[in-house]
């Protein structure tokens, strides 16, 4: 709820009693609610009461658990953390109740008739002597039928979901539990309260697992063993890019997190691969275990790459030296030997890695090869993986691109519409900031892909690997079943950049040059090796120095990279220090709470992940141009696209993003970077993860941080090991 005057959190809760006299806005995805109340014991007097409820309908009663506070556009109300409905019992309240509509078969007029022939007995009479109805006038056998039928459905979904409150889930999840299940909730829960980390997106295992504590479960219980062991290996595919674990590790891992003996862990994983609900394969020394589809994503993988792999190309004859030449007069300018070399190569390969860091001309070989092929009428399909990198590569090609996602034409109930029964239409399929593809979306590109197309993968493998599971573009070129061009020749032009310089310097495990450069420089190094000196002249150097200095707008041009979330560095506060600094409350600034954050009109914001509907993806970047309220609207202005509204309770896909992680800029490139260093990030502190902070920096990068800190992670090369099968599988022929 917007609210310019938040409630007074040390004010001690209160509790309000009546009866709803109407209910103004009621959203039924998750459960937000205004409505009027007519307070107990009062009889004039009604309170605007705002909270979560499942379900709610006028004449009902309500207790409101909360406290008051004042809205700058609506006045005083009632925030209830805690909201419950019983039936009506007065003849008012029931009027109110049967004329809302909820009751098919009762309107306005017949809901006046019964209640003036039946009293306070209404709900008896519907549930026992339901027949007794066709006393009143105009109702007869089958409006009868209809009534009792709508009364006994409505009393089981409020019976489901006092059911769920009881066992601690909120009104949003209670209502996509019940959508999901239906009037069966309540049995499936009771057999496997499991089901729900499987089948409801934003349920997790924990989530699941403390409702099932709740509703009695054994901690020894075979379900809850199978579920854990389940989340072992998603928690492994999500926050560390495993597309498996090593047997021992899974059941050290299990066992640690569900507390139970080894053994049982051990029985567990055995069954599950014995039922297929697992795989167990050999990747070299190590015995891994994966979750079905991963394995089946990299078996996929590796099969389509042998086919491509082993096929010539089938372009029109080119004459590739001629067509160079003619490229060059066009441009006016010459190819580098290894911008020529990948060039030919493309030319003559139905699949081909072009890899490189900055400035080593890979938009340059694109240009190139996309002139001559369309030249030749070849059709060439663009794409990548986020809609910023897409956009990206459309502005430097000058050919239209689009995401991975949009290109396979994703369906909202989950799949995509291409694949192997229904392929892609083109020649050529360029795909740029490969590095970032995870095995699940290769698997379906390559699934997609014409048997008779072309596929130009272009990435830089020494940056950060996929968010996702996987490292398919460092596992396609460590199989040496893929022609690779490795661009390291840094162009003249690109060579007077420090940000370019500094960047292949760190690739090279080596510290680049901190003292260098004069004003005019585009890579700075401040440093501060005090935390609260860092983040005093991080966010000093954003609101201030670099907008009065260089004429930098701080929201729009600057972007604060960090390794993670957590610690006084992390984006969590470093978005809650710059939002104080950049954007703070004021009189007529309408906010919102949600989920431990404040959102302000004004806010810069990233979307978390893709949402098909609103047409928004992860990783866009946008402003919270509005915050209404009755109903509550967040409305956010995203680059380049319409202005998207967002309800309250869908703002876990927004968070604050005047910091963000390095992880969440891949793809993406900003006008300035300011990246902290500090020894604070030193489990995230290593070489690529610096790298790809640097190089998302396109006119001026600022690091402010620990020198020795920046030394410890460029010394410490080689990423984090992801325990994939992908190589062996290509270099088994699939």
């Amino acid at each position: 709820m917007a609210s310019g005057i938040p409630g007074n959190s040390q004010a001690p809760p209160e509790e309000l009693r009546g009866e709803v006299e109407s209910v103004v806005f009621h959203n039924e995805e998750n459960g937000y609610t205004v409505l009027r109340l007519k307070l107990e014991g009062r009889r004039a007097e009604t309170e605007t009461v705002v909270g979560n409820i499942p379900a709610i309908t006028a004449g009902e009663r309500i207790k409101a658990h909360g406290n008051w506070i004042d809205d700058r556009q609506y006045g005083r109300q009632f925030r209830a953390d805690r909201l419950h409905a019983d039936a009506p019992v007065t003849k008012e309240g029931i009027r109110r109740f049967l004329a809302s509509g909820l009751i098919e078969g009762i309107g306005k007029e017949y809901a006046k008739r019964i209640v003036e022939k039946f009293g306070t007995e209404v709900f008896d009479i519907i549930d026992h002597a339901s027949q007794r109805l066709e006393e009143i006038d105009g109702i007869g056998a089958k409006r009868r039928r209809r009534i009792k039928e709508s009364w006994k459905r409505q009393r089981a979904v409020r019976d489901i979901m006092v059911f769920l409150h009881s066992h601690g889930i909120s009104a949003a999840r209670a209502l996509r539990i019940f959508k999901t299940y239906g009037e069966e909730a309540v049995e499936i829960l009771r057999a496997n309260p499991y089901r729900l980390a499987e089948d409801i997106s934003g349920i997790g295992f924990r989530t699941a697992d403390e409702i099932a504590g709740k509703m009695g479960q054994a901690g020894d219980a075979p379900a809850r063993l199978r579920a854990g062991v389940d989340y072992v290996l998603k928690q492994a595919a999500s926050s560390g890019g495993h597309c498996a674990l090593p047997h021992e590790e899974l059941v050290a891992q299990g066992t640690e997190m569900l507390g139970v003996p080894e053994v049982s862990i051990e029985e567990t994983v055995a069954g599950l691969i014995r039922a297929g609900k697992l795989v167990e394969a050999s990747v070299g020394e190590a015995k891994l275990v994966y979750l079905p589809e991963m394995r089946e994503a990299e078996i996929s993988i590796a099969e389509r790459i042998g086919h491509f792999a082993s096929k010539p190309a089938s372009y029109p004859e080119i004459d590739t030296e001629r067509a160079v030449a003619w490229f060059e007069e066009k441009q006016e300018f010459r190819l580098g030997d290894e911008q020529r070399s990948a060039v030919t190569e493309a030319l003559g390969s139905r699949l081909l890695v072009i890899t490189g860091g900055p400035g080593v001309g890979k938009t340059t070989i694109l240009k190139a090869v996309l002139s001559i092929l369309v030249r030749k009428q070849v059709k060439p399909v663009l794409c990548a993986p986020t809609g910023r990198a897409a956009k990206r590569l459309s502005e430097s090609t000058g050919t239209n691109a689009v995401t991975i996602h949009r290109l396979l034409e994703f369906l909202p109930e989950g799949g995509f519409a291409r694949g192997r029964s229904k392929p892609l239409e083109g020649d050529l399929f360029v795909v740029d900031e490969a590095s970032m593809i995870d095995v699940l979306l290769m698997q379906r590109l390559m699934e997609a892909l014409p048997d008779e197309g072309h596929l130009l993968l272009v990435g830089d493998v020494d940056q950060l690997p996929s968010v996702g599971p996987g490292r398919v573009l460092g596992d396609l070129i460590d199989s040496g079943a893929v022609p690779v061009a490795r661009l390291t020749e840094i162009f003249r032009q690109a060579a007077a950049s420090r940000i370019i310089t500094a960047a292949h310097a760190i690739n090279a495990g080596e510290l680049p040059d901190l003292d260098a450069g004069g004003e005019d420089s585009d890579f700075f190094f401040l440093e501060r090796t005090e935390t609260d000196a860092l983040l005093r002249t991080l966010v000093d150097v954003v609101a201030r120095r670099l907008p009065s200095h260089y004429g930098f707008q701080a929201a729009q041009d600057i972007q604060v990279l960090t390794p993670m979330n957590r610690n006084t560095l992390g984006t969590a506060n470093l978005n809650a220090t710059l939002q104080a600094a950049l954007n703070p409350p004021g009189e007529w600034k309408f906010e919102i709470e949600r989920f431990g954050v404040t959102y302000r009109a004004g806010d810069k914001v990233i979307q978390t992940r893709n949402d098909y509907d609103k047409e928004v993806f992860n990783g866009d970047i946008g402003v919270i141009r509005e915050i209404a309220t009755e109903p509550a609207r967040i409305t956010v202005q995203f680059e380049g696209k319409r202005d998207v509204d967002y309800e309250p309770g869908e703002l876990d896909e927004l968070q604050l993003a005047y910091a963000i992680t390095i992880h969440k800029s891949q793809g993406s490139e900003f006008p300035v970077v300011v990246m902290p260093v500090s020894t604070q990030h030193f489990i995230m502190l290593q070489r690529n993860l610096v790298y790809t902070g640097v190089t998302r920096g396109k006119r001026l990068v600022v690091l402010v941080g620990d020198r020795k800190a920046l030394a410890m992670a460029v010394k410490k090369g080689g990423e984090q090991r992801r325990w994939t099968g992908l190589v062996s599988v290509i270099g088994a022929g699939g």
